[in-house]
């Protein structure tokens, strides 16, 4: 994988950039997507938000070997704390849990003035990115799930301008499974959350045959309900 052949993953994040934007990869890594966003004009600038001093390197090394000074920047900094308000239009943050991708946004929230849109892609812990989106204002206009070198990955993407109700009734269980993926189940949904169902119910076992506590009661409860809300979805 290099700028000009991105994963199939980081494709996939690619394919939800809004063309003619500027854009932000937050803990990009060796800046492959945004370097690959410019040289593909899907976006017409970039900047590139690193934690570390390594991967910042790396990130400014990529920049330069792709002729991109100039046009793609690599700052340092904790999370959001590289942008100014107003200075992106689209956020991209791949390859983190979902609590510390919902973490990077909650704390940077002063910085998402003028972003329309975020594409996120946990690893784990959608739920709590679509739990953000959700609270904050941001409406989920998509999501995608792919399977890549034995792990799935899912891609989630949210608004600020597009207001779309993606949720029905049954919101709980969508904010956990998620609305679009349950409508346009494929093969990496359906195994899982095969796999999910499994280990939940390995766990309830577990829970069940332990001595009870008020603690551990709720607990039964709620992974019951999820393994009930995964039956009904794979059904």
């Amino acid at each position: 994988m290099n700028e000009v052949n991105l994963s199939m993953r980081l494709k996939r994040v690619y394919d939800y950039i809004p063309e003619g934007t500027k854009l932000a990869d937050i803990g990009s890594d060796h800046a492959y997507l945004p370097c690959y966003a410019v040289l593909n004009k899907r976006s017409v600038s970039a900047i590139v938000g690193e934690i570390t001093e390594g991967p910042f390197n790396s990130a400014r090394s990529t920049i330069r070997q792709s002729g991109l000074e100039g046009i793609v920047e690599a700052r340092m900094g904790d999370g959001l704390e590289v942008l100014t308000p107003n200075e992106v239009d689209v956020i991209t943050i791949a390859g983190m849990g979902g609590s510390l991708i919902a973490s990077i946004l909650e704390n940077g929230k002063d910085k998402l003035v003028g972003v329309e849109t975020l594409v996120l892609q946990p690893n784990i812990g959608a739920y709590q990115i679509r739990n953000w989106l959700d609270k904050e204002g941001y409406s989920l206009v998509d999501e995608d799930i792919v399977e890549e070198d034995g792990k799935i990955y899912e891609i989630l993407v949210g608004s600020k301008s597009n207001p779309v109700n993606a949720y029905s009734d049954n919101k709980d269980m969508e904010l956990f499974i998620g609305p679009f993926l349950i409508k346009n189940q494929n093969e990496a949904f359906r195994k899982k959350w095969e796999h999910e169902k499994n280990n939940f119910e390995r766990i309830l076992s577990q829970l069940e045959s332990a001595k009870q506590t008020d603690e551990s009661v709720q607990k039964i409860k709620e992974i019951a309900q999820k393994i009930e809300w995964i039956k009904e979805v794979l059904s």
